[in-house]
């Protein structure tokens, strides 16, 4: 596997433009036992994983897994797709809705955590499934499917002056086809108090190719100001694939931001978060936010401690300028904003 180091030359820069994303998310891996064998990992893993998939189904894109290394159970890349019998095992904070957002849901689809801003659940499908996800439970049947669905939700955006930002979240918000997004974009750029669009993905990571002439057409035409907020936790999620993807947005003008997750086994390690800010520096993408993980049913094996975060995050300042150190965060039920821990 080749990693990014700031330069994508060597991959054509219409190939983002020109694969089929809707494709790769309709072959994606959906069942334990094809990750396994495709991973070429022991039989021991077939059970827990078969169990744990009852309960929060495997969804694993076909370029993700080939950026994983076969035979290695500890990958860092299969670990945030692998089930695991541990997910079987709650910890004793562990919450379905660890931070309350149930409390938060102003009409379906349409929550309001913080002052100034509104999050739009956009679609509850996402590009893969994320083992620590913290909306892992949340009842995204409830949320609209269509324009017409959104109208109360829009309706509210419009009656609060207060608020300037909106943020597309989900699920994946790229899940939805350009035509249905950029619909969305428009209606909630008719609000005149708007003044900026947050969208937050994985699909740029996981399946670049999501990256579309029509979603930069969208996304340059609005009269938004425009930030697209991606989540990789590994530096070998961005390969050259990503590198096109990334930098085609960036081109556009659009400030692209990394948000990762703190995860045992993953990234809890100086190398991998080093790594991975170079990463994304090197393309131009703002390491913004570094979670600490989220006490979320099922995902209690991937905390790492607070204080093993913080000398991390510490020894990460030794390496590194500034702007490429995220902010080490947490977020907390009922907060005015997330804690900011180091």
């Amino acid at each position: 596997m080749q990693i990014v180091t700031g330069k994508t030359d060597s991959v054509p820069a219409s190939v983002a433009a020109t694969a089929d994303w809707q494709q790769a998310l309709k072959s994606a891996v959906r069942e334990p036992d094809e990750l396994i064998d495709r991973l070429q990992l022991p039989a021991r893993y077939l059970a827990p994983a078969r169990q744990a998939a009852r309960e929060f189904p495997v969804f694993a894109p076909l370029d993700f897994i080939r950026r994983m290394e076969p035979g290695n159970p500890h990958d860092p890349l299969l670990r945030q797709v692998l089930p695991l019998d541990l997910e079987l095992s709650p910890g004793e904070k562990d919450r379905k809705d660890p931070l309350e957002e149930a409390s938060a849901i102003q009409t379906p689809g349409l929550l309001q955590k913080y002052a100034g801003r509104a999050l739009l659940i956009a679609a509850g499908a996402c590009a893969i499934h994320c083992r620590y996800c913290f909306r892992r439970h949340f009842p995204y049947q409830e949320a609209p499917r269509s324009l017409a669905a959104w109208q109360p939700a829009l309706q509210m955006l419009a009656d609060d002056p207060s608020l300037d930002e909106v943020l597309l979240s989900g699920g994946d918000p790229l899940t939805l086809v350009d035509s249905q997004l950029g619909a969305l974009m428009s209606q909630i750029a008719g609000i005149e108090h708007i003044c900026r669009l947050r969208i937050h993905t994985r699909l740029p990571i996981v399946i670049p190719e999501r990256v579309t002439d029509e979603l930069l057409a969208n996304l340059k035409g609005n009269r938004l100001t425009m930030f697209v907020v991606v989540h990789a936790n590994h530096p070998a999620e961005i390969d050259d694939r990503v590198g096109v993807g990334l930098r085609r947005l960036l081109d556009q003008g659009i400030t692209v931001l990394n948000q990762a997750v703190l995860l045992k086994g993953v990234n809890d390690s100086l190398d991998a978060l080093v790594g991975l800010s170079r990463q994304l520096i090197n393309l131009g993408v703002v390491p913004y936010y570094l979670h600490q993980l989220d006490h979320v049913a099922g995902a209690s094996h991937f905390e790492v401690p607070v204080s093993q975060g913080r000398q991390l995050v510490k020894t990460m300042r030794e390496h590194l300028p500034g702007y490429a150190v995220p902010r080490y965060v947490v977020e907390k039920p009922g907060g005015s904003s997330k804690e900011v821990i180091s």
